[in-house]
């Protein structure tokens, strides 16, 4: 199944927008749901991308795949894993703060997202850098 890039800017928009129209409700005390609720459309887009990625992740195991073809194509498809776990990780400590499941600081809460960061500025970095060299 491939979707146009109409239909992922489509899909992307939907979802962010249902975010936050259930995000101002929730702050604007309309609506007196809980945060695991509000963040819902968040994970479903993410899921969706998971799966996806997981599937062209999963594509390279099947017969006749030249693995020298697609050693960088394999470590970006790997880093975008990780910034989607980081992602989730994050999404998941700031809703158990924000519902007091935990007293935890906001220090460790927001970790996974700091680390998210770095990695892409990372990654942005090498690309700039190496391609430059180039």
């Amino acid at each position: 199944m491939r979707m146009s890039l109409a239909q992922r800017v489509l899909l992307t928009w939907l979802f962010t927008l249902l975010f936050l129209i259930m995000l101002v409700l929730k702050l604007d005390e309309k609506a007196n749901w809980n945060w695991f609720l509000i963040f819902i459309p968040i994970w479903i887009f993410d899921t969706i991308l998971l799966v996806m990625l997981i599937v062209k992740m999963a594509s390279r195991c099947k017969s006749g795949y030249d693995p020298r073809n697609g050693s960088q194509n394999l470590k970006k498809k790997v880093w975008y894993l990780v910034a989607m776990l980081l992602k989730l990780a994050f999404c998941l400590t700031l809703c158990a703060k924000l519902e007091k499941f935990t007293d935890m600081k906001l220090t460790f809460v927001f970790l996974p997202l700091w680390a998210l960061l770095i990695g892409a500025m990372v990654e942005l970095g090498l690309n700039i850098f190496c391609d430059r060299r180039d």
